[in-house]
């Protein structure tokens, strides 16, 4: 009689994407940890999940907001300043003469013009602390010559020669005076002849992004029944391990959706990234470094580091309230440098309400203070913790957290052609009445519900096109290690 001896292979369990025959315990290993043996284990159906909850994003949905577009880019037009300052001037003495850098390119990018008129005053400051308050008596729009009289000195010799400074405070004219316009022509203008100011915007633009996934499970995988009971973030559960597969899929592909916009980076002009047709778009962290504030070595705050970034917040849009948002290592270090603010009065400081029970619990953290005029509301930022992102780097170019103003901004939208009010901070997608790529997803194949093509499959499609808006960056303060 022949002796039929089976084989089943090596099927021990391991975290994979689907079902295969190496997802089996094995019954014949003779080890005692299998089920070649009478007795029952016992059996841990569900994971364990060591990790807590996986998924990072959220961020954007605490500071900003997510609105439609119906172009290739978005265009926007940010406010310059008011008043008119002018830095890098030079001083000829001799004749009271201060030089304006025209031609020159200003800090928000518009071109240096010569704007003041006779009559207006003045006051000249240079880099070791001298003062001057001079009438501006002959002013040459071309050449951005301005000649000023003193009000009390007979010259400006008092001043350096280079590195001057000069803003407009006012005017002064005499009793009967009439102005005229300037009408453009060559030469000093002297008088009361007024040169009228047109104001000037700076435009910033961004453009989105299409970002795609897909997972794929064959039709005869999805009919295995595992052991072990599927649970996710999202509220998954059963004994199909496809179904875990498919979840974490997309729990991971709306983690990019934030992470792409925060991350994201324009291809430069000779870039690999350019040559080969990719655009890139303008994240967070990359608008922040190009037009906002970068503080460096903010490992150890103390109220100076804070008081430096509030002076910075003060020649800016001086936004009231912040948000803080940090690793942990430097939300403690702040928690330690409020405990530690009148630690060494008489008495010291108390915090937080103890109301002298032993059975309260002593919090040593702290939510938000205020320094000034400005409210910081801190809260610790999942992404730059974890590490499978951010929290796996500490250094020179480790990013500690960012200060995002709260509240919204004024700007003209191109495409609108009007005024609008929007978080500083938000999210455009395409969309019309037709598409709406906030988020799409779509079963194609022959498995699972879908009947669109011969494949003995189930392929599950995602894609979003957007990108992240980042109005008046220069109220944001980007964080990084040393």
């Amino acid at each position: 009689m022949g002796t039929l001896t089976p084989t089943f292979g090596s099927i021990k369990p391991s975290q994979s994407q689907q079902l295969l025959q190496t997802n089996y315990l094995q019954f014949n290993t003779g080890t005692g940890k299998d089920f070649a043996q009478q007795y029952l284990p016992e059996i841990y159906e569900q994971e364990v999940e060591r990790y807590g909850n996986r998924t990072l994003s959220g961020f954007l949905r605490m500071v900003g907001a997510e609105m439609p577009m119906t172009s290739d880019q978005v265009i926007w037009s940010e406010q310059n300043r008011l008043h008119i300052a002018y830095d890098a001037c030079t001083n000829t003495s001799g004749t009271n003469t201060i030089g304006i850098p025209v031609g020159g390119t200003a800090i928000d990018g518009t071109l240096i013009e010569n704007v003041v008129s006779p009559g207006q005053t003045v006051v000249l400051l240079d880099a070791l602390g001298a003062e001057l308050k001079a009438v501006v008596t002959s002013s040459h729009p071309n050449n951005g010559n301005v000649v000023v009289a003193p009000y009390t000195a007979a010259d400006t010799s008092s001043l350096a020669a280079t590195g001057v400074k000069m803003f407009v405070y006012g005017s002064e004219f005499g009793k009967g005076s009439q102005t005229s316009n300037w009408d453009g022509s060559a030469g000093a203008i002297t008088g009361t002849t007024n040169i009228s100011i047109d104001p000037t915007f700076t435009q910033y633009s961004n453009s989105p992004i299409i970002i795609r996934n897909q997972y794929t499970i064959n039709g005869s995988d999805m009919s295995q029944i595992g052991w072990v009971e599927v649970a996710t973030e999202d509220g998954t559960s059963g004994y199909l391990w496809y179904l875990k597969a498919e979840s974490e899929t997309r729990l991971r592909f709306e983690d990019y959706l934030e992470m792409s916009v925060v991350e994201g980076e324009l291809a430069a002009a000779g870039s690999q990234a350019l040559t080969d047709g990719f655009k890139g778009t303008q994240g967070l962290f990359a608008a922040i470094a190009d037009r906002g504030n970068v503080e460096v070595a903010f490992s150890g705050a103390n109220l100076d580091d804070f008081d430096a970034i509030l002076a910075n917040l003060d020649t800016q849009g001086a936004i009231e309230e912040n948000m803080l948002f940090l690793n942990r290592a430097t939300s403690l270090e702040i928690d330690d440098m409020l405990a530690g603010v009148s630690a060494g009065a008489q008495g010291g400081t108390a915090f937080g309400l103890f109301e002298n029970s032993e059975e309260m619990a002593l919090n040593l953290g702290f939510s938000g203070f205020r320094r000034g005029s400005y409210d910081f509301y801190k809260t610790d930022w999942k992404y730059l913790n974890d590490a499978s992102t951010r929290g796996a780097n500490a250094g020179v170019a480790s990013i500690e957290g960012v200060l995002v103003p709260a509240g919204t901004s004024t700007v003209y939208d191109q495409i609108l052609g009007t005024n609008i009010r929007r978080p500083f901070l938000h999210v455009r997608y395409r969309a019309s009445q037709t598409e709406d790529r906030r988020m799409k997803s779509w079963l194609t194949g022959s498995a699972g519900g879908a009947f669109t093509s011969s494949l003995d499959a189930m392929e599950v499609n995602f894609l979003s096109e957007r990108c992240l808006v980042v109005q008046a960056a220069n109220n944001f303060v980007l964080f990084k290690g040393v």
